[in-house]
This record gives structure tokens, C-alpha cells and sequence, in this order.
């Protein structure tokens, strides 16, 4: 009897010994989720103010001009006339507005393009004659421009855009040579019209793609269309005169350089983070 109470004793303590030993086991260890930060590339973009450069070659194409004749009786076009190449050079401020949006101010200076044209009728040597006549025209464009950047694109970004303003034309004196279908070699003396020049309302379509050199410094190639509107062109004499032109296109291919103010702005592009994983425990 006294040896069955005592293991049965035994047994308890062994039992609670176990029990004891369970509650004071460490807790399961749990492996912390693996959580990859973003990870961001500065993006180097010029914003503000900016000054810019252009030289250009330029094709222009002249309307029909126009003069009186004959004591200011009858108003008659040209018989032929062509308003040669020439080229341009220009300065500008510039602000850019948003990523997306740019505006600038531009003067731009083309040179004397030559102009060819001939009349018919009689002269003083002859019934019929054809006339010789000769001027050059120049123009200072005074224009306001707004641009649409498209995305870049590595180094370039493509835009498109529009300008609207004056252009101050200035013909020089018109040359004419009347001389005889019949025999070339009999000419009227040359007579000179005095030219005119008057600013002309102006619109301008433009498309082209600048490329970063640095992120302040940037060369712009591209192509503008510029479209000037008619206006007088040359004086009255010797019944001839005056005359006008109904305006004139240009066709530009341009190249320069746009330095932006301000420092080079930092913009944080952010690649998406890894997922979070659920905890793990072991």
C-alpha cells in the first residue's frame, strides 16, 4: 500500500515537472516579411526661363504681285515673278511653363532675298516689250509662340507649335528694264521705283525636336512655316505704279540652341515595390 502511494506521488510530480517545463518553452520564432524599398533615378529637366538662338535657310514664295499701269488705270499682275531664297538668324525669351507647355517671345531678321519678275506691253521702243525687273525684299518678325513638348524620349523630345505677331517688310527700289520682244538689244532706260516697307500681320506653324546636350543646355532643329500678308511694295513712275504684293510663304529650316536659367530641377521617378510577403512562422 504505502509503495502504491508513493509512485502515485511520483507520477503527480512528474506530470506537473512537464507541465512546468511546457510553459516556460520560447515562443516560435517569426521571420519578418522582406519588404524592397522604391527605388528612385533622378531625372535631370530644365524649367523656367530660357534664352534662345536660331539660324535658319529660308524658301520663300511670293504671290502674284500686282501694279498699276498707265496712270493708275488699269491694276495688272506681273507676268512672271519669283522671290529667291535667303537666310534668317533670331533671338528669344522663352518660359517654360510645365513639362508639357512652353511659350517664347522670338525677333528674327531674314536677309535681302532677290526678287525677279517681268510685265508685257509696249514701251518706248517698241508695240510689244518685256520689262526686266529686279528689287530685294528683307524682314525683322516680331513673334509670340507657343510649343507643345510631346515626351521625351532619351535625349529628344519632339514638339509642335504656333506663333502669331508682325513682320516689318522692307523692299528696296524695283528695277525696270523694258526692252523689245523683237530685238533684246533695244531697251528703254532703266527706271527705279522707290520701295516701300510696313509691318504685316504674320502667322507661323512649327514642328521639330530638341536635344539634350546638358539638362540647361539644349540644340533645337526643326521646320517653321511662316505666312506674311500683303502690302505695298514700290512707288509710282513714269506711269508705272504703284505696286503691291499679295503676300508671301516661307519655308524654314532652322537650328539653334536654348540655354534654361534655374538650375537643373530633380524629378523622382519611383519603380513599384516589391509585394509584401505574409509573415512565415517556424
Amino acid at each position: 500500500m504505502k509503495k502504491m502511494l508513493l509512485a502515485g506521488v511520483a507520477m503527480v510530480i512528474a506530470g506537473t515537472g512537464s507541465a512546468v517545463a511546457a510553459d516556460v518553452l520560447p515562443a516560435p520564432i517569426i521571420e519578418a516579411p522582406y519588404i524592397e524599398a522604391p527605388v528612385s533615378h533622378p531625372v535631370a529637366a530644365a524649367s523656367g526661363w530660357y534664352l534662345r538662338g536660331d539660324a535658319g535657310y529660308v524658301w520663300n514664295d511670293i504671290d502674284t504681285p500686282k501694279f498699276f499701269q498707265g496712270s493708275n488705270a488699269n491694276y495688272v499682275g506681273f507676268a512672271s515673278s519669283e522671290l529667291r531664297s535667303s537666310y534668317s538668324v533670331g533671338v528669344g525669351v522663352g518660359y517654360q511653363v510645365t513639362r508639357h507647355l512652353r511659350t517664347d517671345l522670338t525677333l528674327d531678321y531674314f536677309s535681302d532675298a532677290e526678287f525677279r519678275g517681268s510685265t508685257v506691253g509696249g514701251c518706248g521702243v517698241a508695240l510689244a516689250c518685256t520689262s526686266t525687273d529686279i528689287s530685294e525684299m528683307s524682314g525683322l518678325s516680331l513673334l509670340a509662340n507657343a510649343y507643345v513638348d510631346l515626351g521625351t524620349y532619351g535625349r529628344f523630345t519632339p514638339y509642335v507649335g504656333g506663333g502669331i505677331g508682325g513682320t516689318h517688310v522692307s523692299w528696296n527700289g524695283l528695277k525696270n528694264t523694258s526692252c523689245s520682244d523683237a530685238n533684246p538689244t533695244l531697251c528703254d532706260p532703266t527706271i527705279t521705283h522707290e520701295g516701300d516697307d510696313s509691318w504685316r500681320f504674320t502667322y507661323a506653324l512649327m514642328a521639330g525636336a530638341s536635344v539634350d546636350i546638358t539638362c540647361n543646355l539644349k540644340a533645337d532643329v526643326g521646320y517653321r512655316y511662316r505666312r506674311v500678308s500683303g502690302g505695298r511694295m514700290f512707288g509710282y513712275r513714269l506711269n508705272g505704279g504703284p505696286g503691291y504684293d499679295e503676300g508671301f510663304s516661307s519655308h524654314e529650316a532652322r537650328g539653334g540652341l536654348r540655354y534654361s536659367f534655374g538650375g537643373c530641377a530633380k524629378e523622382e521617378v519611383y519603380l513599384e515595390p516589391a509585394p509584401v510577403l505574409p509573415p512565415i512562422y517556424k
